[in-house]
């Protein structure tokens, strides 16, 4: 069994107050593993390597399309090295089929355009804080017609790090003009949780998602929730 230092974190019942909400994208709002592993395992074909199943591509995914390439060739989370070169051909080819799989068979997770609009009616600014790359972000928004939730979207190569840095958080801040600790962070993952945690953000996390086959509720974050819509329910909008 797997074991984490982090207590379970209690359940909370009164709304934090807030003035702003990030989420994370895939595994987040949107069920974007068939597209990501159909890219995947075209590219895999490509350079002579065997399909994996989408299980296994679901451990993969979170930390950035050259992460999702370097473990899908090692196959092993364990086998793979972070900063290990991705081989060109390999990026290429990914983007190649990626490009035409985005959004073919993505899913909105239930519960997210009820949390999104309730959100939106206490007139609080959202943002995505992704670290896919925008050329697929963009587009995939506008396919699953969430763009109009999110007039700040920060994506992968936007900035010099990403998660599980808090680069892309502290700068969406400023960009907002709030303070961190005023910011609530909405993810699927460990990565999520620590850059969070560093940037001072308050953190929910989904259990439904990507996280490398890890369990969020082992994570000491503010809360568990089982959708966007019940986030949206332990949320208000901070007045002063």
């Amino acid at each position: 069994m797997m074991t984490h230092p982090y207590p379970i974190p209690a359940p909370i019942s009164t709304p934090i107050d807030v003035r702003a909400v990030f989420f994370d994208l895939d595994g987040t709002l949107l069920d974007t593993l068939p597209d990501l592993a159909a890219a995947l395992n075209a590219m895999l074909a490509d350079l002579g390597h065997p399909a994996l199943p989408e299980e296994s591509v679901r451990r993969y995914v979170g930390r950035g399309v050259g992460n999702l390439i370097q473990h899908a060739l090692a196959d092993s989370l364990d086998a793979a090295k972070d900063d290990a070169p991705v081989p060109v051909d390999a990026l290429a080819g990914f983007r190649r089929h990626y490009a035409r799989e985005n959004g073919r068979r993505t899913q909105l997770f239930p519960g997210v355009r009820e949390g999104l609009r309730a959100i939106r009616r206490m007139d609080l600014p959202m943002a995505v804080i992704t670290n896919k790359a925008a050329m697929f972000t963009g587009p995939l928004l506008e396919m699953t017609g969430l763009a109009e939730f999110f007039p700040l979207v920060v994506s992968g190569g936007d900035l010099p790090r990403h998660k599980p840095d808090p680069m892309s958080l502290t700068w969406a801040c400023g960009r907002l003009g709030v303070s961190p600790a005023e910011v609530l962070f909405v993810g699927d993952s460990v990565n999520d949780f620590l850059a969070a945690r560093a940037a001072c953000c308050r953190i929910f996390l989904l259990p439904y998602g990507y996280n490398e086959g890890r369990d969020v509720r082992e994570l000491d974050c503010d809360a568990i929730v089982p959708t966007i819509a019940d986030a949206a329910h332990l949320i208000r909008k901070r007045t002063s």
